[in-house]
């Protein structure tokens, strides 16, 4: 039960986090600095020293991995911190899976919505101007942001509790 702590809080913490960015679009700092603080307080307790470098090293990558996509606002700060504080209660290596499974799930999530939304031949038009924009080493413009209120906007949250659950009920079943 106790190397699985981390798996339990992360799966609480990502499906509250999911449900409220489902629901509001936003992931709150008052569920992300704890669940940060109880991943590394969790890891600690279970496995002293080597628990604690892990859960530190997982919610810097969390951080360190998703911080460009920030910056450039193609993501909102509430998933990045939630990232962190999965980081911190799956550390490095358990992190890099369930990002992964994220960009998966995120990604049939964005289909279906352009499908839904009837917006192919926009979305293709977006990701030829993303593609120019990054081999001549520019930042896109403004039509692919966050800030663009037109644009159609995946709950990245939702991606990722969808991912740790899965991963979870994985690891439960001893699949994983």
């Amino acid at each position: 039960m106790l190397k699985d702590s981390g798996w339990l809080l992360a799966g609480f913490l990502a499906l509250w986090a999911g449900g409220l960015d489902l629901r509001y679009r936003r992931i709150p700092n008052w569920l992300t600095v704890p669940g940060l603080l109880a991943g590394i307080a969790i890891n600690t307790w279970a496995a002293g020293w080597p628990g604690a470098k892990s859960s530190l090293l997982g919610a810097g990558l969390g951080l360190l991995v998703l911080l460009p996509f920030v910056l450039i606002r193609a993501l909102g700060a509430g998933d990045w911190k939630l990232t962190g504080a999965l980081g911190a209660c799956l550390g490095p290596t358990r992190l890099v899976v369930v990002l992964i499974g994220s960009i998966f799930v995120a990604g049939i999530m964005a289909i279906g919505l352009i499908v839904y939304k009837r917006r192919v031949r926009e979305s293709a038009r977006n990701i030829a101007n993303m593609l120019g924009a990054f081999f001549s080493l520019h930042l896109p413009g403004g039509e692919v942001s966050l800030d663009n209120p037109e644009s159609a906007k995946i709950p990245f949250g939702v991606a990722v509790a969808v991912t740790v659950l899965i991963f979870g009920v994985r690891r439960a079943l001893g699949a994983v």
